[in-house]
């Protein structure tokens, strides 16, 4: 049978996927719309589990706030190129997918892409992601996510589309809340934690370790070497929590006296950086146009 314009369209529309994609999708089905639907939908599982193995390292780093601020989410969704992290229905589907963080907090990462991507509608992440990497032609994954809900305001902060930081907070006030946000986004050691008394033990006896190696090099006595370890561990776990280090917008005090002398206090906060930990594949791009050349 002859396959209309209109039913392209509404397939498309239905769907997302390519015009020929569909008229041909159409044209094997006898026009039958659901069938149509069926068989895409099938194609994009398909290309989606094809693509899976390629590193995702782009994307974004997407935050939502609750309308009361007392409750706060963070996710970290990526495709290939920065490309695509720039397309609208990419970002549409990285700041539903916070939303439904922000709303439902999921038990991990599979309970979450088991939820519906939007109120109301059928479609689960999981399919809207294997959907749109059909759409887009990139693998895309829902990375991490981290929500936090407090009886107290929670700050937020994004730099740009790559850093999203959280921060439950007391005493001070919203601009403190920013300020705190802003300093965990861009300080340079990262911190690790709110004190010393965070700091895990497995992360001190590592660089304990490692200055005492250092140190014994030097070829003083046993009580200095002691006494030189000793120092670069206080010096190390002020630059790694949050009140030791030196506040990015005065660096005469420390995060620690900024929150004294305001009567305020940090309980926690979640930081999360885009492709923080994915090793990316770097390859000389005359060299692959080369190959593929050749391969012709």
């Amino acid at each position: 049978m002859a396959i209309t314009a209109a039913q392209v369209k509404e397939l498309r529309e239905r769907t997302g996927s390519g015009m020929m994609e569909c008229k041909k999708a159409l044209v094997e089905h006898d026009g039958d719309m659901d069938a149509a639907i069926e068989a895409l939908r099938k194609a994009g599982i398909a290309k989606a589990d094809k693509k899976a193995g390629r590193i995702a390292a782009e994307g974004l780093v997407v935050v939502e706030l609750s309308d009361d601020a007392k409750t706060a989410a963070v996710a970290e969704v990526n495709c290939e190129t920065d490309f695509v992290a720039r397309k609208d229905d990419f970002q549409a589907f990285a700041s539903a997918v916070a939303r439904r963080v922000l709303q439902d907090d999921p038990a991990d990462l599979d309970a979450l892409l088991a939820m519906p991507l939007k109120d109301g509608a059928s479609t689960t992440i999981e399919e809207a992601r294997k959907a749109l990497i059909a759409t887009i032609g990139e693998n895309i994954t829902v990375r991490r996510f981290a929500r936090m809900a407090s009886s107290n305001p929670i700050a937020t902060y994004t730099h740009g589309v790559r850093i999203g930081v959280l921060v439950d907070f007391t005493g001070g006030d919203a601009a403190l809340g920013k300020d705190l946000a802003m300093h965990i986004a861009a300080h340079d050691p990262r911190p690790v934690c709110v004190s010393e008394d965070q700091v895990p033990a497995a992360l001190i006896a590592a660089e304990r370790e490692i200055f005492t190696a250092q140190a014994r090099e030097s070829g003083k006595p046993d009580n200095i070497i002691e006494k030189m370890i000793e120092g670069r561990i206080r010096k190390f776990l002020a630059e790694i929590t949050l009140l030791g280090q030196q506040f990015v917008k005065d660096p005469d005090q420390t995060v620690g006296k900024l929150l004294n002398g305001a009567g305020a206090g940090v309980v926690r906060f979640e930081r999360m950086e885009l492709g923080e930990g994915i090793e990316k594949k770097t390859e000389n791009f005359a060299d692959e146009v080369l190959a593929q050349v050749k391969g012709g």
